[in-house]
């Protein structure tokens, strides 16, 4: 259990440091306004998904993943000089889809919380 714990405040720590990075260091016009959602480490700390958003509409995704991953190596490097790891993972950035699906959940109930709502004003008229 403390070996999990231990993993996941590193891959926190990871979250703030590459955000971080992302948006003092890196200078690549592909990438854009991106946030970094969360992350997931493997037990032997060797790989790291890290999860994205897109802050703006103006850029591509696709072309915003290829940037990250492309700077991967960049960034790797960065973080090796902020953790104190003797190991640290090789990075792989990801959209999170988490983020769209939970608007369109939102969008959904609105959607039915609004049928509902229209649907007791006609039968409650006389």
């Amino acid at each position: 259990m403390k070996e999990y714990s231990r993993t996941l405040r590193i891959a926190e720590e990871i979250k703030r440091d590459i955000a971080s990075i992302i948006q003092s260091e890196l200078q690549d016009p592909r990438i854009g306004m991106v946030t970094v959602s969360r992350v997931e480490i493997s037990r032997d700390l060797v790989h790291a998904k890290i999860f994205i958003t897109l802050l703006d509409d103006a850029h591509d995704l696709h072309k915003s993943l290829l940037g990250l991953n492309h700077a991967a190596g960049f960034l790797r490097r960065a973080l090796a000089k902020r953790l104190r790891l003797r190991i640290v993972p090789q990075l792989r950035f990801v959209h999170d889809e988490s983020v769209v699906r939970g608007a369109r959940l939102t969008a959904l109930i609105d959607a039915a919380v609004a049928t509902d709502r229209d649907h007791i004003k006609r039968h409650d008229k006389p």
